[in-house]
């Protein structure tokens, strides 16, 4: 495990999960926000969002936690040796940011872009909840699968098996 893709929908952990694994392994983490939003919250050229990513790309070893532009996506699926798809269940990731955004009216979440309001990145997160199904769906899976072919591919389905992974992979790899 040294190029280590973390994905799925909004509010599915992807964070939560990427953090514990990059402390876990001594891996360094990349947040997509972070490259794909300015300190104020605006976002970033496209250019300066693909220089960045290609970068990190190009490093030894890495954790990318996040979607981003459709077409560095598949870049990182392409470059990745370890691929984590976060497939919970939508009214868990509807839950998940429900409590994102209320904890986010007290305190910023941590690693979320300076200048970005948790409030409306939030609804941003309902909105693409609403039109995930016509991108994480069957056909996702099979070019998912199709992708993963001399790579580890994990799929975590659930809040109990999300909890586990690190503290599993620390064990597995022994």
């Amino acid at each position: 495990m040294n190029k280590v893709a973390v994905f799925g929908k909004p509010g599915s952990g992807k964070s939560t999960l990427s953090k514990r694994l990059a402390s876990a392994t001594g891996i360094q983490l990349h947040a997509l926000d972070s490259i794909l939003f300015n300190p104020d919250g605006s976002q970033v050229d496209r250019e300066t969002y693909d220089q960045a990513h290609g970068s990190i790309l190009e490093s030894d070893r890495w954790i990318i936690d996040g979607l981003g532009p459709i077409g560095s996506f598949y870049q990182r699926l392409e470059a990745a040796d370890t691929l984590i798809y976060i497939d919970l269940p939508y009214p868990i990731s509807y839950w998940l940011v429900t409590k994102r955004m209320l904890k986010g009216l007290v305190v910023k979440p941590e690693g979320w872009p300076d200048g970005s309001s948790v409030f409306k990145g939030s609804l941003e997160s309902y909105k693409f909840l609403k039109l995930s199904p016509k991108f994480w769906n069957d056909d996702f899976m099979q070019r998912l699968e199709q992708a993963s072919v001399g790579k580890s591919l994990h799929v975590i389905r659930s809040v109990s098996e999300l909890n586990r992974f690190v503290d599993e992979q620390a064990f597995t790899s022994k």
